[in-house]
């Protein structure tokens, strides 16, 4: 027998490893059972709480529908294309959202782009890896910005007196007369629309077609654009083709007047009310798609019979996909709106109604890279997000893009001569810019 105080010894340390072993968090305890096989020692409730998001209410999915839950603890199934893993499941690293059309420049780790830095220097950065600021190491110097700017997300940007990729380049005029020099007559550098360097405006020419830029200028206080119609703005029709453009503004010819000499004097109606006839409902006239001439409207681009109606408000480009094919193929198109066909719905007539998925699959599929349904902007059908109409500006596969970020030109988003996707335009044939504001196909007649 074990003498008494020997035994109270051993009784005393194991009451402390016992309430030592009880604090542990569930983090680093493997199981709350007290030996393989017993009886969990927290009731249900909490052990589904602890297998449950934060935030979620009660009966929402344990271990974000991806694993078990065994006594507080997320046994995580193991699917293909990769392995779900994370405290509650909610990590799977073959997915990771996107930049610039492909995955994150660096390690995809639960949804997250992880960026190679190995060096330490933090030089490479952003949610999808995307910035490398390596760029903007001088080759000779070694130093960021040749030590004479800073550095954001790849391109450097100079102190006052210093130019060139990485700042490399020193102007020979201080940097107030280089300021004196570019300030345009209405007190703007540049007139905000080029860059100052050493004393000469470098003017942000956005029409590459044309022999001499459209901004341009000693301070480029000139702009081109201001005599282009709306619905014509980079062919060389200057003016409405009835006068001449100087300094962005038109002369007119004889017979002719108008801001843009659009209108011919011998039109018995007023500026005001042609205009007027050809606006209809629309903020632009001929809907921003049209020539407006005496009250009426001439649909561009010339022989486009997609284009049409009296202000030109017929759009069908509009039930075409990037692929060019109308309503999904499952409709036909009626004044830039698809009609789908019985078992067919969506803007584009891109849904079935019926689904072969089951429910479970249909929602894996609809799950973004944080694991929720659709951005939360959404409804998920048959495996594809079906973004909120109330929120028209939604759009993306997982409804986690804002059109509302599109390039706008003269108010419309896109000019009206593309597409906004994911927050960027995508082009009709013929037209090129941020805003597809360009015309780069062959001039009309």
């Amino acid at each position: 027998m074990c003498p008494s105080g020997f035994r109270n010894f051993l009784l005393l340390a194991y009451s402390l490893l016992f309430a030592g072993l009880s604090a542990v968090p569930q983090s680093f305890s493997p199981s709350l059972r007290s030996w393989s096989g017993a009886a969990c020692r927290l009731s249900r409730a909490e052990s589904e709480r602890r297998c449950r998001a934060p935030g979620q209410p009660p009966g929402s999915p344990l271990c974000h529908g991806r694993g078990r839950c065994d006594c507080g603890v997320c046994i995580c199934h193991v699917t293909e294309p990769g392995t779900y893993f994370g405290p509650l499941c909610e990590c799977h690293e073959w997915v990771c959202e996107t930049y610039d059309g492909s995955t994150c420049a660096g390690t995809c780790h639960c949804g997250r782009c992880k960026c190679d830095n190995s060096d330490g220097n933090g030089l490479v950065y952003g949610k999808f890896c995307e910035c490398d600021d390596r760029e903007c190491i001088d080759d000779e110097t070694e130093e960021i910005c040749g030590g004479h700017g800073k550095c954001y997300c790849g391109n450097c940007y100079c102190e006052a007196g210093w130019h060139g990729d990485k700042c490399e380049f020193q102007c020979d005029i201080t940097p107030w007369e280089s300021k004196r020099r570019c300030t345009s007559p209405d007190g703007k550098i540049c007139s905000n629309r080029g860059t100052c360097v050493c004393g000469e405006c470098s003017c942000h020419d956005v029409d590459p077609t044309g022999d001499w830029g459209d901004i341009h200028g000693d301070t480029c206080e000139c702009d081109e654009r201001d005599c282009r119609a709306v619905y014509d703005r980079y062919s060389d029709d200057f003016c409405s083709g009835h006068g001449q453009c100087n300094c962005g503004r038109c002369d007119c010819k004889v017979g002719w007047y108008g801001k843009k000499c659009e209108h011919p004097r011998s039109c018995m109606l007023s500026t005001e009310e042609s205009l007027k006839k050809c606006q209809g409902s629309s903020d632009l006239p001929c809907s921003g798609r049209g020539k407006c001439e005496c009250g009426k409207c001439t649909c561009y681009p010339p022989g486009d019979r997609r284009v049409y109606g009296k202000t030109c408000e017929c759009d069908d480009r509009h039930c075409e996909d990037l692929e060019g094919i109308i309503c999904g193929g499952h409709g036909t198109c009626s004044c830039g709106r698809c009609i789908c066909e019985k078992g067919w719905f969506g803007k584009l007539c891109q849904h079935p109604r019926k689904c072969n998925m089951t429910e479970e699959q249909s929602k894996s599929l609809c799950e973004s890279a944080d694991g929720i349904l659709c951005s939360g902007k959404g409804s998920c059908h048959c495996g594809r997000c079906i973004c909120s109409a109330e929120e028209w500006y939604i759009s993306g596969e997982f409804c986690d893009c804002d059109d509302r970020d599109c390039d706008k030109h003269d108010g419309l988003i896109c000019t009206g001569n593309g597409i906004c996707s994911c927050g960027n335009c995508e082009c009709w044939d013929g037209w090129n810019g941020n805003a597809c504001e360009i015309w780069l196909g062959t001039e009309y007649s």
